[in-house]
């Protein structure tokens, strides 16, 4: 897999999961997978993958059943749409925001625009 130099790699693993969760691919107590099987799949070293494992853990996004493994929190889907909500105002709406004012365009034809292309 490919990873983008700007942002650590458990990272963008984390933002993989909650994309999954937020297109509703993995529901809620839905078992996620493995360690392993993210490591071996992403091609990544499983400390790093361990690292998404705990980051998401810690914003309640996934819990673990010991000798089980781990699954998607009762809350994970709320708690996954406020993280990556506020990545976005934090890191992305900003640089929307000033390519809009540099290049003259108002909210109303950004979203006609967005119209267009769905």
């Amino acid at each position: 897999m490919e990873f983008l130099e700007n942002q650590p790699i458990y990272m963008q693993i984390a933002d993989i999961f909650c994309e999954n969760i937020l297109m509703q691919n993995w529901k809620i107590n839905e078992r996620i997978p493995s360690v392993r099987d993210v490591a071996v799949q992403m091609e990544v070293n499983p400390n790093t993958a361990m690292r998404a494992f705990v980051y998401l853990q810690e914003k309640e996004i996934i819990f673990n059943k010991r000798g089980i493994g781990y699954f998607v929190a009762e809350q994970g889907y709320e708690k996954a749409l406020d993280l990556r909500r506020a990545e976005f105002i934090e890191k992305d709406l900003p640089v929307v925001m000033k390519t809009m004012k540099l290049l003259d365009i108002t909210c109303n034809e950004m979203e006609r625009l967005y119209k267009q292309l769905q």
